[in-house]
């Protein structure tokens, strides 16, 4: 029986988006609009949003993680991003899978969320 083999060090955790697929950037546009309940910024920029992954049947797949596992908003916040996904035209479904690898971390926001935070 062979095993599965290692990954390979240095190996991304986090899968890359479908980032030419035309509805991306809408896409992207549909995650900016939910919010952390807690906090004033939105969850693209705060680096929730992992990988965005959209097949030729422009079905959608979210994956994201929460700011901490107990977060109060965690069982509600992925219906809040399929929500807003499938508000966008053309998209046939949308799916959000919650994971906690990588565990989500500051360095993770992008600069307009430091700044917004005033961590810049």
């Amino acid at each position: 029986m062979t095993q599965a083999p290692e990954p390979l060090e240095g190996a991304p955790l986090i899968a890359p988006s479908t980032v030419d697929h035309p509805l991306y950037d809408q896409i992207v546009n549909a995650c900016r609009t939910v919010y952390d309940p807690e906090i004033p910024v939105n969850i693209y920029e705060l680096g929730l949003i992992y990988t965005i992954e959209i097949n030729d049947d422009d079905e959608v797949k979210i994956v994201m993680t929460l700011t901490a596992p107990g977060c109060p908003v965690a069982g509600d916040m992925p219906g809040w991003v399929i929500e807003a996904i499938e508000t966008v035209p053309g998209v046939k479904s949308a799916d959000v899978e919650l994971t906690w690898e990588p565990p989500w971390g500051m360095d993770m926001m992008s600069d307009e969320a430091r700044l917004e935070l005033g961590f810049m």
